[in-house]
């Protein structure tokens, strides 16, 4: 017995609308295939600063979240990738984070680094 074509279309249709899914949209590609189409961003990760603070990025390419932890304690900003700078608000003062050397941080503590990043004069974070 032949099953007629638009019998077939009918009940594929009501299969996938009983999923969620429409019948427009491509199924989603595994996880797995999209994790490894990602490229890490150099920004991300924990960048080390004197006497306990650091500044730690996530996310990416494009919006990030950026962590600076200093003495008075933590505290969370979004951020947009700008051409070789992350930027961000922070106390109605737009910053900008970008790559330097520690002895460009302007800190002490920093001087005999080399990968960091710097949000102003006095304020940078490093990894080695």
């Amino acid at each position: 017995m032949r099953i007629q074509p638009l019998v077939m279309l009918a009940a594929g249709v009501a299969v996938l609308s009983a999923c969620g899914r429409s019948v427009d949209s491509p199924a989603e590609a595994p996880a797995s295939a999209a994790s490894t189409a990602v490229v890490s961003s150099p920004w991300v990760g924990r960048w080390q600063g004197p006497e306990g603070t650091y500044l730690e990025i996530t996310g990416g390419p494009g919006t990030y979240s950026v962590t600076v932890q200093n003495l008075d304690g933590p505290r969370s900003f979004n951020a947009k990738a700008g051409t070789d700078t992350l930027v961000f608000e922070r106390d109605g003062v737009l910053e900008t984070i970008h790559a330097g050397s520690g002895p460009e941080t302007g800190m002490k503590w920093l001087a005999d680094k080399r990968d960091c990043l710097i949000v102003k004069t006095g304020e940078g974070y490093c990894r080695d």
